[in-house]
């Protein structure tokens, strides 16, 4: 962990821990300073992608060439990849935050678009795809901190979520209303402040907001890209019961249909501003970054709304001001989130090390401990909090830790070999390492007493290797590990 707990507690949060690489980093900084670099994370290049086969690095496997444009699961190994080895990890933990916030399922998807189609339209990355298209991840990484206006333009024209929300069904003769209703009952203002009234209008802006299908020539595989068909659009008047422009008029007029794209970016632009939208996201972020179990302070939440507002709506900005807020930073807050399970899975992949270990091999343990990458449950999301826990999933995190653990054992040996002359020395070196929440008396009494068992200690080769790596399996099995 880093020297300082305080900048400990913002790799956890703001990323997913501190690897020995980002301790030599920001071990060198001061806390602002530190904010400053995950924040401004455009100062660093974002090569973490041509790390992969390289040796030394968390391994991505596949019987064949690793496709992670149009393979799904091969996609949610360069995921988990570039959380572990990203110098970014800011960057990353918004794009989680964002895929939760606008969660699309791979399955429901590749009903409509076919596998190869769906991955594309979730995970496709522009400068490696022969069309240059841009999964529905890579747009989260690249609006990660940007403006939360022209992301929900974005988001409303994403093939992926057209096809999600049925949008790609959305004709003037029958308006789909699944994404007119999320968009302002999840993605912005929240329940209580629009009408079915309002549903049934904002379905008739999004008419026509449709898919084209082509294929990769020749005859090669399909693909989808966003079109606004403008014969399919209702070109007639909407009116809502909240102000849709400045002056407070809340009626998008009638205008000629190929020129009813508008309509969509009037209302997108009038959600955007709403007034329960800034506190509505402020909320969200504090359960994301502080914690999800106290109730935010309203000053705190005004304070980061005014910011949205007057920044015109920048994410960057918003974020800032919550990691450098004082509700943040206050040591109380510190283990007062449950991890979840890919927040889990990868700081202790960061912690115990990686050498010889797939990303592959974390899937498996994922799904277990309750997330798929790229399928969430619904459009809700996944249910935070202690609903990520039962004994099923306590348990599969367990076995995973000790997977881990007995893969890395002699690295972790050569690791510990210089702070294992005593049990005591042993103990706290993995402690150090790991980061877990504060042991009682009594739980570190115990982990001594697990290091003693069967022999006197004499800090052999045997006896570093095989404790280093219980100790990592009891340790990120432990109560104390389940918190950020």
């Amino acid at each position: 962990m880093a020297a300082d707990p305080a900048i400990a507690h913002l790799l956890r949060r703001a990323g997913f821990g501190c690897g020995p690489d980002e301790l030599a980093v920001f071990d060198q900084l001061s806390l602002p300073a530190a904010v400053d670099r995950l924040v401004d994370y455009e100062q660093i290049p974002d090569t973490v992608d041509t790390y992969r086969l390289t040796p030394g690095y968390l391994g991505t496997t596949s019987r064949g060439p690793l496709e992670p444009n149009t393979n799904i699961n091969h996609a949610r190994q360069r995921w988990l990849f570039r959380l572990v080895h990203t110098e970014r990890p800011l960057q990353e933990k918004m794009a989680l935050f964002w895929h939760n916030h606008f969660a699309t399922g791979y399955n429901k998807v590749a009903g409509q678009l076919g596998g190869e189609g769906a991955a594309r339209a979730l995970a496709a990355k522009p400068s490696e795809d022969v069309n240059g298209l841009r999964g529905q991840y890579e747009l989260f990484r690249e609006y990660a901190l940007g403006n939360f206006r022209d992301l929900l333009v974005q988001v409303s024209q994403d093939p992926a979520m057209v096809a999600w929300l049925d949008g790609d069904t959305n004709f003037a003769r029958n308006p789909q209303e699944n994404y007119a209703r999320e968009l302002m009952e999840l993605f912005t203002m929240g329940v209580d402040y629009y009408t079915e009234s309002d549903v049934y209008a904002a379905a008739r802006v999004f008419t026509g907001w449709n898919l084209r299908r082509l294929r990769l020539p020749p005859d090669g595989d399909r693909y989808y890209t966003f079109l606004f068909r403008w014969d399919q659009h209702d070109a007639e008047s909407k009116t809502f019961s909240f102000p849709i422009y400045p002056d407070g008029g809340k009626t998008i007029p009638a205008r000629p249909a190929p020129n009813g794209l508008q309509d969509g970016i009037d209302l997108i632009n009038a959600v955007a501003a709403h007034p329960a939208t800034g506190p509505r996201l402020a909320r969200k972020l504090y359960g994301f970054f502080v914690s999800e179990f106290k109730v935010p302070p309203e000053a705190l939440i005004q304070q980061l709304a005014t910011v949205y507002y007057t920044s015109g709506y920048d994410m960057r900005s918003v974020v800032r001001a919550l990691l450098s807020s004082a509700e943040f930073q206050d040591p109380a807050n510190r283990f007062a989130r449950y991890s979840w399970p890919i927040e889990y899975a990868t700081r202790l992949i960061k912690g115990v090390g990686w050498a010889g270990y797939s990303a592959a091999s974390a899937l498996t343990p994922l799904s277990n401990m309750g997330q798929v990458l790229f399928e969430p449950p619904d459009v809700s999301g996944w249910r935070l909090g202690t609903d990520w826990f039962s004994t099923g999933t306590m348990l599969a995190r367990m076995n995973f830790a000790s997977d881990l653990a007995t893969r890395q054992k002699f690295s972790l040996r050569a690791a510990a070999e210089s702070s294992a002359g005593t049990p005591e020395g042993l103990l706290a070196f993995m402690v150090d390492r790991l980061d877990p929440a504060a042991y009682s008396a009594q739980e570190t009494n115990d982990l001594l007493a697990y290091i003693n068992t069967d022999s006197l200690w004499t800090g052999s080769f045997a006896q570093v290797r095989d404790k280093a790596a219980g100790l990592a399996h009891l340790i990120g099995g432990s109560s104390a590990y389940q918190f950020l």
